[in-house]
């Protein structure tokens, strides 16, 4: 049942995944991206995982230790766990990626390879979206900015 939920959670994701990565102009696709509850049944996954190795995992979280962690995760249950958490995380951070691209006008050929990166290593795709970001404009320094130039020309 384990090996069958550690799958599940990825399988729950994908459909958001798929629609921001291969129809981000579809109507729908920006309001889907637009919520977080779509990591809800992700979490639930997670819940059903983390309730039966809750003092281990409340031990690795409340006390951070590699020994404790590494005790957690060699459990299928604290492996599923983590892995549904990570899972989760990284489908808000993909929906916020593809929320600020969108509202930038970063082109979808731009964000499609970005987002499958980000969805297989995300501490990689997140940085390398944020210089794309950077350069397309989306830093509160360049907004500020492009905002004071607008309103002092004449």
């Amino acid at each position: 049942m384990t090996g069958f939920l550690f799958e599940l959670s990825f399988w729950l994701a994908a459909p958001v995944w798929l629609v921001m990565i291969f129809a981000p102009s579809w109507p729908p696709t920006s309001r889907i991206a637009a919520s977080p509850l779509t990591v809800v049944p992700v979490l639930l996954v997670w819940l059903t995982l983390a309730v039966p190795v809750a003092p281990e995992l409340w031990a690795a979280v409340s006390s951070p230790d590699v020994d404790v962690f590494r005790d957690l995760v060699a459990t299928s249950n604290g492996a599923g766990a983590v892995w549904a958490q990570v899972i989760a995380w990284d489908l808000l951070i993909g929906q916020w990626m593809f929320l600020e691209a969108r509202r930038l006008g970063i082109s979808p050929l731009v964000m499609g390879p970005l987002m499958v990166l980000t969805i297989l290593l995300s501490p990689i795709g997140l940085p390398v979206f944020l210089v794309v970001r950077a350069v397309a404009g989306g830093t509160p320094g360049h907004r500020t900015a492009r905002r004071q130039k607008a309103v002092t020309l004449p």
